[in-house]
């Protein structure tokens, strides 16, 4: 009963969601793309032999991809349809299929609506679904259970807030949960995702500390690092709506020649970032138009994609963006793997474990604002020795907790009867 009503509720919405898209393509174009894939129409042909993997956006598409070349090394007969929900995804995706291979396909996810999924799953009819991170999809779960298409929750992670929300709508997740088998990130997302209704729970650890990050984009960091020279950057990383300003009146304190590099964590937003330096009247350029500091810059807006791994090279450390006001933090591991120390606020309640263990490895400082990441960033430059010793720990680290992918192809084997 309680996912007969969400169906009618889904349905009912339908004409707010494509508001919804037609407000978001304002800025991203791309939003109004392949809308027929949203509601489970396809084209192009199928292979017969295909695993199908669910990432929504960035972040799990990055996270996914050590997954992707384990299994594409593994099951040298197997295609994998890589799903997602934002063009921002799909682009992310596009990059791994040029370092990987044809092999590799992509869609847009439906929308939970039944037909839809059904439509779905009837034409790509993979061997097993894996969903990445916290994807749960109720009308899309029990169809897959219908289809006798395996599915796997990998990557889990459920934090307490996201925990309580779920409890509300335990009648409708409890039932979904049950049917997934789970790879959770650590024992606390184990136990919480027990709690809602998850009955197959294993611990894998996370598969992004098994990210490598591109050597392409080590390399453009490390360029920009010796054309730096001398000079300390402290980098903002993934910032979200809000935080750009008090980092901006922080910064603003701090004297030449310390550059302070903002990337902000959605593309959407980066004119805005950048009518928010110039308000502020300190000197700046845009890495979007090709322009690199000089000794007169303040600010170097990170306004390009899919450099991220750039720019924690270049960088002597980082401010995790998401952790100064109540977003719940984005991932301080990519930091870790560059070896970039790493400063992050009060709220980091989506990546807890991670961001405890990285602090307690000597990796990482809690601040408890922007001015305080101001202090502790001037008392680093001006204590090389203990920047270099949390350079270090950065990357042991990050080293120290490697092997989710292992765990989760192995259980992927498990579930599906499938041998490598």
């Amino acid at each position: 009963m309680a996912r007969l009503i969400y169906s009618f509720f889904f349905y009912f919405i339908q004409p707010w969601v494509w508001l919804r898209l037609l407000w978001r393509a304002r800025k991203q174009p791309a939003y109004l793309r392949h809308i027929g894939e949203r509601y489970g129409f396809y084209s192009g042909d199928v292979p017969q032999k295909l695993f199908w993997l669910h990432a929504v956006s960035v972040g799990e598409t990055r996270a996914a991809e050590p997954l992707i070349r384990a299994l594409l090394d593994g099951f040298p007969e197997y295609c994998i349809l890589m799903t997602h929900m934002t063009p921002t995804g799909r682009e992310t995706g596009k990059e791994l299929i040029s370092r990987h291979c044809e092999r590799l396909m992509q869609a847009y996810l439906p929308y939970d609506l039944p037909d839809a999924c059904h439509r779905f799953l009837s034409r790509f009819k993979p061997v097993c679904g894996v969903l990445m991170e916290t994807e749960i999809w109720p009308n899309l779960i029990v169809s897959a259970q219908k289809n006798a298409i395996p599915m796997l929750l990998v990557n889990a992670r459920l934090s307490e807030r996201s925990q309580c929300a779920y409890k509300r709508l335990l009648p409708l997740v409890k039932p979904a949960l049950s049917i997934l088998s789970v790879a959770a990130q650590t024992v606390a997302d184990a136990g919480r995702l027990e709690e809602i209704g998850a009955r197959r729970v294993h611990v894998s650890g996370n598969l992004k500390f098994d990210v490598a990050p591109s050597p392409e984009k080590r390399q453009l960091g490390k360029e920009w690092r010796k054309a730096l020279g001398s000079r300390r950057a402290w980098l903002a990383a993934s910032t979200r709506e809000g935080e750009e300003a008090l980092i901006l009146d922080a910064f603003a304190r701090i004297p030449l020649p310390i550059l302070l590099i903002l990337v902000p964590r959605h593309p959407q937003r980066f004119d805005e970032v950048a009518a928010n330096i110039e308000a502020r009247n300190l000197s700046f350029c845009r890495r979007g138009k090709g322009e690199f500091p000089d000794g007169k810059t303040r600010v170097w807006l990170g306004d390009s994609m899919g450099e991220m791994p750039a720019y924690y090279t270049a960088a002597d450390l980082a401010l995790i963006g998401g952790t100064l006001l109540p977003f719940g933090g984005q991932n301080l591991i990519e930091a870790a793997a560059c070896g970039c120390p790493a400063f992050v606020g009060t709220h980091t309640f989506n990546f807890a474990q991670a961001v405890e263990d990285s602090i307690a490895r000597g990796a990482a400082l809690r601040v408890a604002d922007a001015q305080d990441a101001a202090r502790q960033a001037l008392r680093l430059f001006d204590d090389g020795k203990a920047l270099a010793a949390m350079r270090e720990a950065a990357l042991g680290f990050s080293r120290e907790h490697r092997g989710a992918t292992e765990k989760t192809l192995e259980l992927i084997r498990e579930i599906t009867g499938l041998a490598a």
